[in-house]
């Protein structure tokens, strides 16, 4: 669910020898790109995550990476995830730690607040509370699943300098590098320099920091896991 440019459809396709792989994705942009990065390894379908284009009990597993999150009804998401697994069958989602170990995030936010304490309205820690897992685990045992459990998953992310820390800021999408691109170069110099200064730098320059993400984990249930999200 939320297929994006395929890399999770990649992943499944290059390590668990699937039967058949599908994802659905609303953004046309992304699916013309996914279907060029996978080269027909899966049946890719336009859809949003409250209406996936797939039948009743289609999949043994369904999967949504870094998605749930942005979804602006995740139980109804989670109903419809529900809705094409199979009875038995696996749902699974991971979200990133934006409040916790997502630290090249955690760093920018916590320096940005501290400058400008208007900026922990585009903190996505704040902003998206689903991201830690008791709120995960509770989504989905509130849908009837069953078997509910969370598990912390942390990728090393090393970067060369600060500069390589720094430069995807100035040009990259999301929330942090349109708040960085905001401000004039005075405050954005101020951000730069508290930012350098937070930041564990080793005697060589580089810098390592850790990305989390929380994934959870269930087994769909015939009588529980299809009911409506209301």
């Amino acid at each position: 669910m939320g297929c994006g440019t395929g890399a999770l459809c990649a992943a499944i396709a290059d390590t668990c020898s699937p039967g058949s792989l599908a994802g659905a994705e609303p953004s046309e942009g992304f699916l013309k790109t996914a279907r060029q990065n996978l080269g027909g390894r899966a049946d890719l379908r336009s859809g949003s995550a409250t209406a996936l284009p797939f039948g009743d009990g289609a999949f043994d597993a369904v999967v949504s990476g870094l998605v749930l999150n942005f979804v602006p009804d995740p139980r109804a998401a989670l109903a419809e995830m529900a809705r094409v697994t199979r009875p038995g069958g696996t749902l699974a989602a991971y979200v990133w730690d934006y409040a916790g170990k997502m630290e090249l995030m955690r760093a920018f936010w916590d320096a940005a607040v501290a400058l400008d304490p208007a900026a922990a309205a585009l903190d996505e820690g704040l902003r998206f509370p689903l991201c830690r897992p008791e709120a995960l685990a509770q989504l989905f045992t509130s849908a009837g699943l069953q078997e509910v459990a969370t598990v912390a998953l942390d990728v090393p992310t090393p970067f060369a300098s600060f500069d390589d820390y720094w430069q995807p800021f100035l040009g990259g999408q999301g929330p942090a590098p349109a708040y960085a691109m905001s401000l004039d170069e005075a405050a954005k110099a101020r951000l730069r320099e508290r930012l350098r200064r937070s930041l564990p730098a080793r005697p060589d320059g580089s810098i390592a920091l850790t990305a989390r993400a929380w994934a959870v984990r269930a087994t769909s249930d015939a009588a529980g896991a299809r009911h409506s999200p209301s």
